[in-house]
């Protein structure tokens, strides 16, 4: 066969791994052929396309990133889109796709699926909110970086004697802020699941600073106030109807200065949580993803995505894999709540 390979949404670290093992066993194992896609679903819906051989992808395991590019490109939202991608897959003989990505990617993958294109998909978000997959490769980079800078403010934070607020990504999913937080020993750490007390976060503060200590407070750059206003760049939104986040650190760290009189900073992590080298954990589980994957489409076991269950690698339907997001319980955020103000 002749097979696509592409990358959409958000970057992250890993997924020059799952691109590498595709390739490699894909040639070496099976003797099919590749071609790459440009900037996700932009490139089968222009005809972007580059070689993609077993010399491509040598050296790129440790590279965050994607050697093939991303974007955000929503083909249903394009008159005509579905057609111009069966048109140009046919004309470059492409047989199948493998689709790399998160809800938005894999959520395109499925439709077209369902429209009679052959797609496998493999899961990549750093927000680690994919159903039927217990762990997505790009999470444990993410939340690692995360960790090292809560390392790092404490010590700032407590020669300064001031409360610092970190914000990191998670639009509907908290898990990067609940793993980092709890990795880097924050005192409070707020998610998207559960909407917050500035009032009482303020509690937590003031008595972090009895106890001779300068507070963390981790924030998700989706989580809420009681009152349930987001705070927002502005209201537009992209291909995927999702509005741009950022800005919640900021407004809680003015709250927290104004209710405590202490001094209070934010750091937003932002893009830094999506770059770089992946780590070990990434680095093995992108690769397994990309080994199952081309096992799957070279058995024509079309419409499937490889997931992480337990430490087996397993296939499921695209369809359920999409069906809803996985978010953070409020047993999990319990755990974390033990710890708050101490």
């Amino acid at each position: 066969m002749r097979i696509g390979v592409l990358t959409g949404g958000g970057d992250c670290p890993g997924l020059n791994a799952v691109i590498r093992a595709v390739v490699r066993k894909g040639v070496a194992t099976y003797g099919h052929e590749f071609v790459g896609f440009r900037d996700g679903w932009k490139g089968p819906l222009e005809g972007l396309s580059r070689p993609l051989g077993i010399a491509d992808v040598r050296g790129i395991l440790p590279r965050g990133g994607t050697i093939l590019g991303s974007s955000r490109t929503n083909p249903f939202k394009i008159d005509g889109g579905v057609e111009r991608i069966k048109d140009n897959l046919a004309a470059q003989g492409v047989d199948a796709l493998i689709a790399i990505g998160g809800e938005d990617t894999l959520g395109v993958a499925t439709k077209l699926h369902e429209l009679g294109v052959h797609v496998i998909g493999v899961p990549k978000t750093i927000d680690n909110d994919l159903g039927a997959t217990d762990y997505t490769f790009g999470f444990d980079t993410a939340v690692n970086i995360a960790m090292e800078a809560i390392d790092r403010l404490h010590t700032t934070a407590e020669s300064h004697h001031r409360t610092l607020v970190v914000e990191v990504m998670g639009r509907h999913a908290g898990w990067i802020a609940l793993h980092a937080g709890l990795a880097g020993g924050a005192n409070v750490i707020l998610l998207p699941e559960r909407q917050f007390d500035v009032e009482q976060v303020a509690g937590y503060v003031e008595k972090r600073f009895q106890h001779q200590y300068a507070p963390i407070v981790v924030v998700a750059e989706g989580a809420q106030p009681l009152d349930g206003q987001m705070v927002l760049h502005n209201q537009e939104l992209d291909a995927f109807g999702h509005v741009r986040l950022g800005g919640i650190g900021q407004w809680l760290a003015e709250q927290l200065e104004a209710k405590t009189g202490k001094e209070a900073r934010t750091v937003v992590l932002g893009h830094i949580q999506r770059g770089g080298t992946p780590t070990a954990f990434d680095r093995v589980l992108a690769t397994r993803l990309g080994l199952h994957a081309i096992d799957a489409a070279n058995e024509g076991d079309w419409g499937k995505m490889v997931a992480m269950q337990s430490t087996d690698i397993v296939r499921v339907p695209l369809a359920e894999a999409t069906r809803e997001l996985k978010t953070v319980p409020l047993e999990r955020y319990a755990e974390a709540e033990v710890f708050f103000g101490s």
